[in-house]
């Protein structure tokens, strides 16, 4: 079967960060997870965007949580996407959320093989690079098969380093443990973190931001190589001044590398990241 945009449908969650998906590409989706401020409940981007929650979590008492979609949340987009004869629906890895259980128990209940749920094993802008991965095979004509070879070199050749202001949020939601959170602390050194196979592992500690940001341009430098295929995109939690900083190693590291996002981290990230937290995402990818 050659799949192309026009008989092939991409679907995202929400903890891709990629809201303009849709807007940007007919062929996309984005199907919101859930942040509670107690008994209220908002879908993310959709009813509460960035800026609002940044605001909210300052002055609230109460520490939000987040929600994974319903598996009826993922059946309502894929039968929004009937006249698509594929769908690829890439989701936020299973270590750290239900939500690939709910796509695939509605890719179930659709039945037959139309609709094939991704576990990208990473979050946030990662997700929204493999969708711009894909769509540009979809764009020339494609494969399953080369998908699944582009899914596989994804997992080898993407990563994301992150660093956060204080490992309070990651504890909190169960993404780190306590003990790493007390020793952070208590210490006053700024993690740098990664995600491997799924999980949220620590990969260095320092003090302060000049050193984390060496940390970042060393790793960088020896997992890439400069050329085309090298795409890069920069999150941040009501830190935009990171953006320019890290926009600015990435061009001094790989003058060739292209700067496919740069983006605000929405609520259901930023519930378990914390405020001031930046990511740096990289993809060498093929074409």
């Amino acid at each position: 079967m050659n799949l192309t945009s026009e008989n092939t449908a991409i679907v995202l969650d929400s903890t891709s960060d990629y809201p303009d998906a849709p807007a940007r590409f007919p062929n996309m989706r984005f199907v919101p997870l859930y942040v509670r401020f107690g008994d209220d409940s908002y879908r993310d981007y959709l009813e509460l965007g960035p800026t609002e929650f940044y605001e909210r979590l300052r002055v609230s008492p109460v520490t939000p949580a987040t929600a994974q979609p319903t598996p009826q949340d993922f059946v309502s987009t894929y039968e929004e996407l009937a006249g698509y004869e594929r769908i690829y629906s890439l989701h936020v890895t299973a270590k750290l959320s239900g939500t690939f259980q709910s796509a695939e128990l509605a890719a179930q209940e659709i039945g037959g093989d139309k609709v094939r749920v991704i576990d990208t094993k990473t979050a946030s802008l990662a997700i929204a690079m493999l969708s711009h991965a894909i769509q540009r095979r979809l764009a020339r004509g494609t494969t399953d098969e080369e998908i699944d070879a582009l899914v596989g070199r994804f997992y080898a050749y993407s990563n994301v380093l992150f660093t956060v202001e204080t490992l309070e949020f990651l504890q909190r939601g169960g993404r780190i443990g306590k003990a790493q959170a007390i020793a952070g602390g208590l210490l006053n050194l700024r993690p740098v973190l990664s995600v491997d196979d799924g999980v949220v592992i620590p990969v260095a500690r320092v003090r302060g931001r000049q050193k984390a940001l060496a940390e970042f341009e060393r790793r960088f430098s020896e997992a890439t190589t400069d050329g085309p295929g090298l795409r890069i995109a920069i999150a941040h939690a009501n830190a935009e001044e990171w953006v320019g900083t890290l926009s600015e190693l990435a061009w001094r590291v790989r003058p060739k590398a292209e700067i496919e996002f740069t983006s605000t981290l929405g609520a259901v990230v930023g519930t378990h990241v914390g405020p001031g937290a930046v990511g740096f995402f990289w993809f060498q990818d093929e074409s």
